[in-house]
């Protein structure tokens, strides 16, 4: 029963951090974004697959946008005055989240437009 209750709370703790994540200007962009995706999706009628790529896209930017802002917050708590090195763990960070959203884009076009043009040309 204890091993539950840690679970519960780690679970509590998880979910936390995602809504602290919602505060985050970045992750609501995202957040707007993958809702419209997932409109899109639904219009486009995607395929099983094609829903677990795109889903697999989303959660993976997602993720690295919560990741980045936590290594934020720590390096701002660690180096509260401008430091070249802060900046470049930063600047990794935010990197990282780009990378990940460029080829969720690129996917999501792979995906995307040839639905589009068939159901349009």
């Amino acid at each position: 029963m204890k091993s539950e209750n840690k679970q519960g709370i780690g679970l509590k703790f998880a979910i936390n951090g995602i809504l602290l994540g919602c505060s985050q200007r970045n992750f609501i962009v995202q957040l707007v974004i993958s809702g419209l995706v997932a409109v899109a999706g639904f219009l486009f009628q995607l395929t099983t697959v094609e829903w677990c790529i795109v889903l697999l896209c989303i959660a993976g930017v997602l993720s690295l946008e919560l990741l980045n802002s936590a290594i934020e917050q720590i390096v701002d708590l660690i180096s509260p005055d401008y430091s070249l090195f802060a900046k470049q763990v930063k600047d990794m960070a935010a990197g990282a989240v780009l990378i990940g959203a460029v080829v969720s884009a690129i996917i999501g076009l792979i995906i995307f437009i040839p639905k589009f043009i068939d159901l349009y040309l």
